[in-house]
Parts: structure tokens; sequence; C-alpha cells
């Protein structure tokens, strides 16, 4: 039988991932997971009410497809801004800056995933943006240099890793303390089941689960030092796993409430970036890690089932 024809079509492609992500991961795994996690709360979730359709998750990188090239420039600029300030609650050798590359081009479309020449220049707009900025190609601001409300800057003609030919650049100007308006969610955004694979916030799902909205909630507070953000933690979590701390703090001089990622934090995230994995490695770093820790029976029981299904099949 022929392979039936791969679908192609016209899409937005957003590509993004964190500037130094190895360099953070070496100087402080845990914290460096527990922030991405954080992080990509946020920008699953922009993507999701900005009609974006993540197409796929790598480590700390992420795939999207949007129908509109407005919706994806907007979209990213949100994520830019959201993030910037989600960086200022943050000690600045734990800052975490994604950059951003979108181009406008025909892909193809397998299984959910996308493919192609639009894709990889995506991918390659996204290494040449500055940290914290957006890239864009020339098909991306024709399309919008008539429309209020985006400004760019021409970068010329930039030679890419494997693209034949130049690609004429632009940096997207946006105010990173300023917060711009989502077009209305027009669809139903579904996440496709390649993006639920990748760490780590279950990964790429357009709604994170309530535990890692919880982390997310504490992360953005655990730091402000304010009584009245505790509170607001306790308000909307009074059983949450965090209460106990929160409670504390609220009951504690200024001068004595901590600022550091909690231990709790970190396992949290870090389960979160193995709890879906087929890898009985990803499940004995979790335990070597935590011998002791809230998931360990989980982690156990997982382990087993996988060296069993992995016997079954030798």
């Amino acid at each position: 039988m022929e392979a039936p024809p791969l679908e192609r079509k016209l899409a937005a492609i957003l590509a993004a991932d964190v500037e130094g992500y190895s360099r953070l991961m070496h100087a402080n795994e845990e914290s460096t997971l527990a922030t991405l996690t954080s992080h990509r709360t946020i920008v699953d979730d922009l993507l999701a009410r900005g009609n974006g359709r993540i197409c796929g998750t790598a480590g700390d990188s992420v795939l999207a497809e949007f129908a509109s090239v407005a919706d994806a420039v907007t979209c990213a600029v949100a994520i830019q801004q959201a993030l910037h300030k989600a960086n200022a609650g943050l000690p600045e050798g734990e800052r975490m800056d994604f950059r951003i590359g979108i181009n406008v081009g025909d892909v193809m479309v397998k299984d959910g995933d996308i493919f192609g020449d639009g894709v990889n220049v995506a991918a390659r707009l996204e290494a040449l943006a500055e940290p914290g900025g957006i890239c864009v190609t020339r098909g991306v601001r024709d399309h919008l240099r008539d429309r209020g409300g985006f400004d760019f800057e021409d970068l010329g003609e930039q030679a890419v890793k494997n693209i034949p030919r130049t690609v004429r650049a632009f940096r997207v100007l946006f105010d990173p303390n300023a917060s711009v308006e989502l077009a209305p969610n027009v669809t139903p955004v579904e996440t496709d089941e390649a993006a639920r694979d990748g760490p780590p916030a279950a990964a790429g799902s357009a709604s994170a689960d309530p535990e890692t909205i919880e982390l997310a909630f504490w992360q953005s507070v655990e730091a402000s030092g304010d009584a009245a953000e505790y509170q607001a933690y306790l308000d909307r979590y009074p059983q949450g796993t965090f209460a106990a701390l929160a409670q504390a703090r609220v009951m504690s001089p200024p001068a004595q409430r901590e600022s550091a990622p909690e231990s709790q934090a970190v396992e949290l995230a870090f389960w979160d970036t193995v709890k879906e994995s087929d890898d009985p490695k990803m499940f004995e770093a979790y335990l070597a890690k935590f011998p002791e820790g809230e998931f360990a029976s989980l982690a156990e029981i997982k382990l087993q089932l996988l060296r069993i299904t992995s016997d079954t099949d030798g």
C-alpha cells in the first residue's frame, strides 16, 4: 500500500528555547528545573490563550503553530513580557530568558507534528534572537508592516546554519514592562501527545495540571517577603503543599522570612519532569535524589513496571 500523502498547509511557526540552559543546569540543576517548570506554565498558558497549538517540546524548547501571523507575534510579545515580570522576582543568577523566532511558510503535517523548511527557518531565527527577544522573517514583517501596534528593526540578510539561502531577519521592538492584549481564543486548543512527552510541566499541556499551577503560584510569591502575598497563596490553597510554610511566613517578622527555594518545590519540579517518562533511568534519578520523597512509592512502582515491560520485550 502506498503511504497516504502528507498534509501541507501555510502556518506561522513559533520556535522558542531557553538562552544558556546548559549553563544554568551546570550551575544549579534543582533551581533550574524549578524555574523552567514555572516559566513553561506561563508559556503554555499564553500559547493556548493566544490561539496557538503546541506541536512539540524537547527539554527547554517549544514549537507551536498559529493560523494567524498577527496572533503569533502578539503571543510572542505577551510571553516575553510575562517572563520578564517572572524573572524580576528571581535572583539574577537564576533568571531564565527565552529566545523566540517566528516564520511564516509552508509546513508538512504528520500525526500532529509539523516539519519542513518553514520550521527549520523559525528555529534558526530563534538562535538569532537576543535573550528575552523575538526575531522574525521578512515574510512575517511584511504581513504586519501596515498594521498598527508592531515595530521592527531590520537586521539585514543573515546566513544561518543548514539553510542554503540567506534569511532577512527583523527584531520585534516592544516594551518588556508593558502587557499586550491577546486576541480572543476563537477555537479550542488541543495539545498533541508528542507535546506531552517532554519536560517539564507534564510538558506542553495547554492547561497545566493543578500541582504545577500551585507550584507556579508559590514560586511567584515565595521570594517576595510580603505577608500579603503569602496570605493570597493561603486563600487560594488553604490545604496546599506549601500552606504550613506560607502560614509561618505570614506570622514571622519580615527579617526572618526566608527567600530561598524550598526543598518541596524542588522535589515537585523534579517529579514533574519524570512522571510521564518511559525511561527507568529517570525514576532511578528521582529515587537517588529523594529516597524518602513524597512520590518515592509511585516512582518505585513505575520503575518496577518499566523493568517488567523491558524484560518481556527482551
